[in-house]
């Protein structure tokens, strides 16, 4: 592929990260491996990556930190990997900046499957050349050259995954919109990937939402998708 990407991958565990790292330099990107949250920090400052594959639990700095850390000086694309599976892990996880989360363990497709989507996202960020450049729905002003959210001039603090459901789901507000749309239009996902992206990314964003003090809902279709409302 042209201009390889770059991507960090931080385990302590050296055989997760060898593994890790041999699919994706089979997928044609360039992959550097650490084993504590401080090399990978370190490595960073010096060369920024292209996207970060992280573990949780890591000597010298944990993944939430360094998640924490990273995200106060860049929005690289941050996917977590951990064998915490517990909601509240992933929620804080999600919260403290990370694109994505991933339980242990998982499948390597899965995890390539995902990583080319956030590229592609990214891409086509690039080449969206949409005259309107902000929308209201309800509430909520979404500034899309700010890539956020807004509610009475305040940032929700949206990430960047949780940026773009919103902002289809208000491009196509009144309509229901199913969640394999949804994986395919914002993840990139292809049809055999299963997963809870789309409810875990709208169970999380509908609580910014509210803990933001925003009226505007995000309304389930049960057995099918989601749809927000003009009204909010």
């Amino acid at each position: 592929m042209e201009n390889k990407k770059l991507i960090y991958i931080a385990d302590d565990e050296i055989n997760i990260c060898n593994i890790i790292k041999s699919f994706l330099v089979k997928e044609g990107y360039d992959v550097e491996t650490f084993t504590d949250g401080r090399s990978i920090l370190e490595a960073f400052n010096k060369k920024p990556a292209d996207l970060l594959v992280i573990d949780i639990m890591m000597p010298e700095i944990d993944g939430f930190s360094l998640c924490s850390t990273i995200r106060r000086q860049s929005s690289v694309p941050i996917i977590i990997v951990s064998a915490k599976d517990t909601e509240p892990d992933k929620i804080a996880g999600l919260t403290l900046g990370s694109d994505d989360y991933l339980t242990k363990p998982f499948s390597p497709m899965e995890l390539i499957a995902r990583i080319k989507s956030i590229f592609r996202r990214i891409e086509l960020d690039k080449m969206h050349n949409d005259s309107v450049r902000e929308i209201r729905i309800g509430d909520i002003v979404i500034n899309v050259d700010k890539k956020q959210a807004e509610f009475n001039g305040k940032n929700i603090g949206l990430t960047g995954t949780e940026f773009n459901l919103l902002y289809y789901l208000a491009k196509n507000k009144n309509r229901a919109v199913s969640r394999s749309e949804l994986l395919d239009k914002v993840w990139g996902f292809e049809n055999y990937v299963e997963t809870r992206a789309t409810d875990d990314t709208i169970k999380r964003l509908r609580k910014k939402l509210s803990d933001s003090g925003s009226s505007l809902k995000i309304e389930t279709v049960w057995g099918f998708g989601f749809k927000v409302n003009e009204e909010g």
